[in-house]
């Protein structure tokens, strides 16, 4: 703990003065919070064992994983459909899109939260809010935290960040409905229930954790930049576990019309939907978009082999920095993602011929992926081995959802040792370099370091690696 700065812990804690306020005494507080019904009190009473080591010292890994996706709603199903390059996207079934230029998407068409969220809720809640909530409560099934194991965590040191880029826009949009109708009245639930941050806290209040919780907005940047916050809470010494990651129900009347006005959106394959989205192919046009949610659960080494728990990978480190060039484009030779990467490698302390797999984020544009690969070829040129496909070819584009989907892609990729097609690469673009690019099937690969790239609108750029766990 840096001498000049405020700390302090919860129960039994204490507050440091400022070195640079002298009058202001260090205190000690005792107090007590009230039980919730049903669930277990806090461990509150370890203030001095928790102080923060040293980055070095502390190792973070990735012990639980939940999905929910148009290609499936638990992770091995998920990535077995996409080594087999199965598309999930497809003609838009929950709402009348004729009047919209785009009529496909990746909806998520089987969908339940029965015995993941409460039928009340369940009823209640826009379906970003039921993705998340059931890929978190997904993840710490995956990871073993039953109701058991979680009544004795220290939920002081238990932690939420997974963000949204656009919340409950079905339930905002009822509610402005309602509001022109002077005969209705509004839900008085639409607000707190299409607010960003309400997944989260509904998460934690429903665990009782009273770590960290909150959301990240950073556009199609937002799940990396909630796994590198989290992950930084416990390379700090502050949680020993964290829930991270990202929601989004993208394919929405709102979305696909205002980014359709963007020319952002891709329009030439409403006949074939499974055609649609094919970065760094000669006939790109657009992005597709989808729905989904993915959520890690993020632990310290040491704290998850003290439970026994399964290991999927090392989180090794990563970046977010931001791209000045434009609003929606990256710098024609890639600068901001050139530094966001060579960042990530810094941070997580690996070289660049260490990188043998890259999940890049290749959203389907002509601008976008062209600059995105001259960016990985200033960065890693030098590597002959390495491997580099795309999983919005078969997913779309989940907006603040994509880079945990991805995250979870690039884990499964470590643990199986296969990494998935890329798929509608029919005639590659001239300047693109075929020798690094997956072709159309599956192929083996030991990975030694795996990187997955997330680029935004408004210069969000963020990239974070793995590895296996040694």
């Amino acid at each position: 703990m840096a001498a000049n700065s405020s700390s302090w812990l919860v129960g039994s804690y204490t507050i440091k003065a400022n070195r640079k306020t002298p009058n202001v005494k260090s205190h000690k507080f005792y107090f007590n919070l009230p039980n919730r019904p049903g669930q277990a009190r806090a461990n509150f009473a370890q203030p001095d064992s928790h102080r923060r080591v040293p980055r070095q010292k502390r190792r973070v890994v990735v012990t639980g994983i939940g999905i929910t996706t148009p290609l499936g709603h638990d992770h091995d199903t998920f990535y077995d459909n996409l080594l087999q390059g199965i598309s999930g996207i497809s003609k838009i079934e929950n709402f009348d899109c004729s009047q919209l230029p785009l009529k496909i998407g990746g909806e998520i068409k089987s969908f339940s939260a029965d015995g993941w969220v409460s039928s009340k809720l369940a009823k209640r809640a826009d379906k970003f809010m039921l993705y998340l909530l059931t890929a978190g409560k997904k993840a710490l099934a995956d990871g073993g935290i039953t109701d058991e194991v979680n009544k004795e965590l220290n939920k002081t040191r238990c932690g939420i960040v997974i963000g949204s880029s656009f919340g409950g826009l079905r339930i905002f949009q009822e509610w402005l409905t309602t509001m022109m109708t002077p005969s209705k009245m509004p839900n008085p639930f639409s607000i707190p229930l299409s607010a960003n941050n309400m997944g989260s806290a509904f998460l934690a209040i429903d665990l009782g954790w009273m770590g960290p919780n909150y959301v990240v907005n950073a556009a199609c940047a937002t799940s990396n930049t909630c796994i590198l916050s989290a992950a930084g809470h416990i390379f700090d010494g502050q949680t020993d576990m964290m829930l991270c990651g990202g929601s989004d129900a993208g394919v929405h009347p709102i979305l696909l019309g205002g980014l359709a006005s963007c020319r952002v959106l891709s329009k030439g394959q409403n006949c074939d939907p499974t055609k649609a989205s094919r970065p760094w192919d000669t006939d790109r046009d657009g992005v597709v978009l989808g729905d989904g949610a993915g959520v890690l659960l993020l632990e310290e080494l040491e704290h998850a082999k003290r439970r026994g728990a399964n290991i999927y990978a090392e989180f090794l480190g990563g970046s977010f920095v931001t791209d000045p060039y434009h609003m929606t484009q990256p710098h024609p030779d890639g600068d901001g993602m050139v530094l966001c990467m060579e960042k990530a490698l810094a941070d997580a302390g690996v070289a660049n011929e260490d990188v043998n797999y890259i999940n890049a984020h290749a959203p389907s544009t002509k601008i976008g992926d062209l600059r995105e690969f001259r960016a990985l070829i200033r960065c890693f040129n030098n590597n002959p081995e390495l491997r580099v496909n795309s999983s919005k070819s078969m997913t779309g584009h989940m907006l603040a959802a994509t880079g945990a989907v991805e995250a979870i892609a690039t884990i499964k990729a470590i643990q199986t040792g296969w990494i998935h097609p890329n798929v509608n690469l029919d005639n590659p673009d001239k300047e693109m370099d075929k020798n690094i690019l997956v072709g159309p099937e599956k192929e083996r690969l030991d990975i030694k370091v795996a990187m997955s790239n997330s680029f935004a609108f408004g210069g969000h750029n963020s990239s974070i690696l793995f590895a296996p766990i040694k």
